[in-house]
C-alpha cells in the first residue's frame, strides 16, 4: 500500500520504497522531490525509474523535505499528477489514421500554472488535439491548473517528453509544420497557413522560445502590437493564434 498524506496532502506518496514503488506500478507523478546528499543504491533505482516515464526529480535540502511533510518520508517525497500523460508517439499516428489533420501545441518553459491552465482552456475550446510539455522546467500539472483551466486538462491530452527538442524533432519528422508564435520575427500571423498538418510553439514570456527549438521551426509569426509594451501575455498570444487556425480551418 502506498504511503499517502490525507486531506490537504492526500495527493502526496513519501517514503522512497513507496516512490519506487508507485512508478513501477505505473502510478502518473508530477513531480519527485529527493534529499540532496542522498546516493545510496535506492536512490540510483529512483532516479532510473523516474527517467524511464520522463518524471522530474529534484533535489533539495532535508529541512524542505520536512516542511513537504512531518511523516517518515525517507528523503523521497512525490506528489501524484491528476492528470494521465499521453504518448505523443502514439497520438500523430492515430489523429492520421483517423483522417484527421493533427493540431498540436508546444508549450516551451511555460512555468506558470495560471497561464498554463488558460492556454489549456482554450485549446480545449479551439480543438487543439494535444499539449506538448517538458518534464522539467514547466508548471505543474495540478489542482491549480485543472482549476485555471476550467477541467480542460482532463480531456486534452497532455503529452509530457523529457526532451522538447526531439520532441519538436520527431513532429516535423512527422509531417506537421512547426510554426513558432515569436515577437522575433516581422511576419504578420495572419499571412501564414494553417490549413495543414502543425504544431504551435510557444515561449517563457521574460525568454521566449529557446533558440534551439526556433531553429527547428519552419515558420515563425508574430502577433502585431500597438501599443508601447513589447509583449502580449503569453496565454493571450496563444488564443490569438490558436483562433488564427480555427478561422482558417473553418472549425467552426
Amino acid at each position: 500500500m502506498y504511503k499517502t498524506q490525507r486531506r490537504a496532502e492526500r495527493e502526496m506518496i513519501f517514503g522512497i520504497h513507496s516512490v519506487i514503488e508507485a512508478i513501477k506500478s505505473g502510478k502518473m507523478i508530477e513531480k519527485i522531490y529527493l534529499r540532496r546528499d542522498m546516493s545510496s543504491r535506492l536512490s540510483h533505482e529512483l532516479f532510473a525509474a523516474a527517467n524511464a516515464e520522463n518524471i522530474p526529480v529534484q533535489k533539495i535540502p532535508l529541512e524542505k523535505l520536512n516542511q513537504l511533510t512531518s511523516k517518515n518520508h525517507q528523503g523521497a517525497v512525490a506528489f501524484i499528477s491528476p492528470v494521465e500523460f499521453q504518448s505523443l508517439e502514439n497520438i500523430i499516428p492515430a489523429l492520421f489514421e483517423q483522417g484527421r489533420s493533427p493540431y498540436i501545441v508546444v508549450l516551451d518553459g511555460i512555468t506558470d500554472v495560471r497561464n498554463f491552465g488558460a492556454i489549456v482552456r482554450t485549446a480545449e475550446c479551439a480543438g487543439v488535439d494535444a499539449i506538448v510539455v517538458p518534464s522539467a522546467g514547466s508548471a505543474a500539472v495540478n489542482a491549480d491548473a485543472i482549476k485555471t483551466s476550467a477541467g480542460a486538462l482532463l480531456t486534452v491530452p497532455i503529452c509530457r517528453v523529457q526532451n522538447l527538442k526531439n520532441a519538436v524533432r520527431f513532429l516535423s519528422e512527422s509531417g506537421l509544420k512547426i510554426i513558432a508564435v515569436t515577437e522575433k520575427t516581422d511576419a504578420n500571423y495572419t499571412t501564414l497557413s494553417y490549413t495543414v498538418p502543425l504544431a504551435l510553439v510557444l515561449g517563457a514570456e521574460d525568454e521566449g522560445i529557446s533558440l534551439e527549438i526556433l531553429k527547428i521551426c519552419d515558420e515563425q509569426a508574430a502577433i502585431p502590437l500597438c501599443g508601447t509594451i513589447e509583449s502580449l501575455n503569453v496565454s493571450v498570444a496563444a488564443g490569438v493564434a490558436m483562433y488564427e487556425v480555427v478561422r482558417q480551418r473553418n472549425l467552426v
